[in-house]
């Protein structure tokens, strides 16, 4: 059986999910088999494996840092919001159903069963397993319910280090707080973890020495504020609601200004993350019709919620604001949901959304959707000769509607199946796929970048950049700073025991 090192969180986006990436990162540089593993997650941003499975975009992130294929043992339960409706289950990485709160703690011990066999599974192959906790461990309104705290810490008999963001403030509290709320529990509680912190370390000294005094507990690491690390958010609710520029390349430079509407139900908006590498691309993700109307490219990213996001795009006006810059000459993108928002139509008459629907789209493409109660989860090649590219893209598909029209932008393989057909449409500056990441391709994101770049006047590169190595340096930076920051002897030691 496998070592187990669970990260736990004072509160939701402490850094737990990064910090298991960056570990995953040492150990494997260690010679170790490590696995990443978080029994249930609430997220929207999700990623499809080689099988089809729909798992958590940040397993598949650690499963990356690990250097690993990502499978859906290593995220067994994911929960997205729907809204009113509660969330969708997805169950070893197929749709189960549609529950609400209330239906899905009743569900509960039909959930634990799949959890302990998909981390039987990990533990008999892998040496060691990061296992990541989800929001607090002391909900305790929650405590006879959860399977993603304690109770997994008690089944793999794991030893847990608590991280704490001390950005928010009052994390000696919340330490404390926790650990006393645990009850017998609190004594899988091994380490704790300062993260997000700025300044001198050594003002932090006393606090560090009384919470072990208080708790028995030692700090076995401060870990410094880092900014954007360039690695993947899990959901989002790292995204603000205003404007945010996230690359500049100096006053007076052109840019390529890129807006990404944020929805409020946006899903997978790491499709936008290579762009966000580029140095000439400043992209922001915002609902201001003045920043719509005066961009260069507007993205309308996926949805978990087509038709309320659609609905939210009509009573804001900014359908109008995304014709407008049609008008004017802007590239308008759609991917999955951004696409069929594209369309004329998006019917539900199952009610797949929410009540039976039909609701009218922005109307920029010739085609429309309907719909379905079967989800489509697969990777997929596609070959596209869209801004000239003549590179194969790789992603995937993750939809629950069929989109009908002037459709046929795109050559879809899909690699599980083996299935061919036509995928989404363009009209002129306008077009949408259901391609999740098909910005990663390095050839494909420079012929579009490059086309824009020369209608703008603005300088070819040489030669484009890449995002895969990006990718890999800043989880190599990241590591780096984890050693050293953290007690990395006596993390060692608790896989050791």
């Amino acid at each position: 059986m496998a070592a187990a090192l669970m990260v736990q969180g004072t509160c939701s986006g402490a850094g737990k999910s990064q910090l298991v990436a960056g570990l995953a990162r040492i150990l494997s540089d260690e010679g170790l088999s490590v696995a990443p593993f978080k029994s249930q997650n609430m997220a929207l941003n999700s990623f499809i494996t080689e099988e089809g499975a729909e798992i958590g975009r940040a397993q598949a992130l650690q499963a990356e840092a690990a250097r690993l294929r990502p499978t859906a043992d290593m995220n067994p339960v994911l929960l997205k919001a729907q809204g009113d409706r509660g969330c969708q289950v997805i169950l070893g990485g197929k749709v189960h159903g549609n529950m609400t709160a209330r239906e899905y703690y009743a569900f509960r011990d039909h959930v634990w069963p799949v959890i302990t066999e998909s981390y039987g599974r990990l533990s008999s192959e892998y040496d060691v397993i990061l296992i990541e906790g989800a929001g607090s461990p002391a909900e305790i309104n929650l405590s006879e319910q959860e399977v993603v705290n304690m109770r997994v810490a008690r089944h793999a008999n794991s030893p847990v280090l608590l991280v704490g963001d001390i950005e928010r403030g009052g994390v000696f509290a919340s330490f404390y707080g926790t650990h006393a709320l645990l009850g017998s529990d609190a004594e899988y509680i091994k380490g704790y973890v300062v993260n997000k912190f700025r300044g001198d370390v050594d003002i932090l000294t006393p606090g560090l020495d009384m919470i072990r005094q208080k708790t028995g507990v030692p700090v076995v690491g401060v870990l410094p504020w880092v900014g954007d690390l360039g690695l993947d958010e899990e959901d989002g609710l790292a995204l603000p609601y205003g404007g945010m520029a996230s690359r500049n390349t100096g006053h007076g430079a052109k840019t390529l200004k890129t807006t990404v509407l944020r929805l409020p139900y946006i899903s997978n908006f790491t499709d936008l993350a290579p762009l966000q590498a580029e140095p000439d691309v400043e992209l922001s993700f915002s609902v201001n019709a003045v920043e719509v109307e005066n961009s260069d490219i507007v993205i309308i990213p996926g949805s978990k919620n087509t038709t309320l996001d659609m609905d939210f795009l009509n009573k804001s006006g900014l359908c109008q604001s995304i014709r407008r810059a049609a008008r004017r000459g802007a590239e308008v993108v759609g991917i999955c949901g951004g696409y069929q928002m594209l369309g004329r139509r998006i019917k539900d008459p199952l009610g797949v959304e929410g009540g039976p629907s039909d609701v009218e789209g922005i109307g920029l493409l010739d085609v429309e959707t309907t719909l379905r109660g079967d989800k489509t989860t697969t990777q997929t090649e596609a070959a596209t000769g869209l801004y000239g590219n003549t590179a194969t893209l790789r992603g995937y598909e993750i939809h629950m509607g069929e989109t009908t029209g002037d459709t046929g932008l795109m050559d879809f393989k899909r690699l599980h199946s083996g299935q061919t057909h036509k995928d989404g449409s363009q009209k002129g500056n306008v077009w949408g796929t259901y391609l999740h990441g098909l910005f990663d391709s390095d050839g494909f994101r420079s012929c579009m970048l490059n086309t824009l770049r020369k209608r703008k006047g603005m300088p070819i590169p040489d030669s484009p950049i890449s995002y895969e190595s990006i990718r890999q340096g800043n989880m190599d930076r990241w590591a780096a700073i984890l050693k050293e920051n953290l007690d990395m002897d006596f993390i060692r030691g608790l896989l050791r025991q």
